[in-house]
């Protein structure tokens, strides 16, 4: 909380900073008026809805749907992507402009003045530079909004054929939806909602597998969600496991309004079902360790993840095949004997420079796609819903699975 806090404080001492920096800018530009309008009309948008979505969270208020989401989407894009960036150079340059002027004093030499200044009140060169360079960062930060307005009503079907070491047989070509990471709140709802159940049932997959994040934060979008997850249908059934965002205002709320709900929500649990005539064992990892903060790092942390699995191997049946469902890939290395690990999470890294670099491979050991080891095999999925409005190069996806027998 105290970290959430301070965040909250420096972005918003970053958007008074940014405007009185614009604002002096603009003094000699022409029609300065207008533009101080329009500064402080983006600035009071800024600040307005940095303040709500802060304080609108811990109250209970209704925020993000009071702003709607393009506005929500330009507070997250203007504070994470473009405020922090543009505060971070600026302060390299006023620190290298800083020690450049005292170095000049120390080596006594002549501090350069502006040539051929400019008759009072008159525009200079230097001005319209200064306005201009302030000026790009909320423009830029609109023209990046306007793109993540466009991506929400888009995802991909990502098909992979999964070799599964000792899939029987006859579980030879079964096929798997995984609809993960839908996120349902501020920007995953309405007809997306729609569209993603059509795009899964269309699939006619054999499982229906969601392994966690249904909702963004906020249980009152869990009756919606619940909604989405009962239209899905799949000829075996519909399992999901829990995600971080499921749990972050009531764990314990959460599991029984879905499990009310007929869902079959696997923590630290499995289902054992009959599919073609073999025993099949969906097991679904609780997140974390169980207790404390869902969003403390401690919660998605190895030893979290190592500590349930240990006690969700347990309940391996020797005489079924078994599919873990994990939020985390990471659970993954934790999952011997478990030929076929299904996690989200990652988003496919959200934010990539290329397929390769980016938050993925930063923050994941897996971040998007197929893994295999010699005797199991991981897919990690983008997710279909957003928590952050913008992806770059990992599009949203339902990931449609074959599974292929290997030796």
């Amino acid at each position: 909380m105290a970290v959430i806090s301070l965040i909250f404080l420096v972005l918003l001492l970053g958007d008074l900073v940014w405007c009185w920096n614009f604002h002096r800018a603009l003094r000699r530009f022409p029609q300065r008026r207008l533009w101080n309008i329009g500064l402080f009309l983006f600035t009071a948008m800024q600040v307005g809805g940095l303040l709500l979505l802060f304080f609108g969270r811990r109250f209970d208020l209704p925020s993000e749907a009071f702003m709607g989401k393009p506005v929500v989407a330009a507070i997250y894009i203007w504070h994470c992507l473009v405020l922090l960036p543009t505060a971070f150079v600026w302060f390299l340059w006023k620190t290298a402009v800083e020690i450049l002027r005292v170095g000049r004093i120390l080596a006594k030499k002549p501090i350069p003045s502006e040539a051929n200044p400019s008759p009072a009140g008159a525009m200079t060169r230097r001005d319209f530079v200064s306005a201009a360079l302030c000026a790009t960062p909320a423009i830029a930060a609109l023209g990046i909004t306007a793109v993540s307005v466009e991506q929400w009503s888009r995802f991909r079907i990502r098909r992979l054929e999964v070799p599964v070491p000792g899939l029987p047989t006859v579980l030879d070509g079964l096929t798997i939806a995984q609809v993960t990471d839908l996120h349902v709140g501020v920007f995953t709802r309405g007809a997306i909602l729609d569209a993603i159940v059509t795009a899964s049932n269309d699939l006619r997959p054999d499982l229906v597998l969601l392994t966690g994040d249904l909702i963004n934060y906020a249980l009152s979008d869990l009756p919606v969600a619940l909604d989405v997850v009962r239209r899905l249908q799949a000829t075996h059934g519909v399992f999901l496991c829990e995600g971080n965002h499921d749990l972050f205002e009531d764990a314990d709320s959460f599991r029984q309004l879905t499990r009310s709900a007929g869902l079959r929500l696997l923590v630290n649990e499995s289902a054992l079902l009959s599919v073609r005539g073999v025993a099949l064992q969906i097991l679904g990892l609780r997140w974390g360790a169980g207790h404390g903060d869902p969003r403390a790092m401690s919660s998605r942390g190895d030893l979290a993840i190592a500590g349930s699995m240990h006690e969700l191997l347990v309940q391996r049946r020797p005489d079924a095949f078994p599919i873990l469902l994990a939020h985390h890939p990471h659970a993954f290395d934790y999952a011997e004997n478990i030929p076929l690990t299904l996690a989200g999470h990652t988003h496919g890294g959200q934010l990539m420079l290329t397929k390769q670099i980016g938050f993925g491979p930063a923050m994941f050991r897996y971040w998007s796609g197929l893994y295999q080891k010699p005797d199991r095999a991981l897919v990690v999925s983008n997710g279909v819903g957003n928590w952050f409005p913008l992806r770059s190069n990992a599009p949203a996806e339902i990931v449609h699975l074959t599974l292929r027998r290997t030796a």
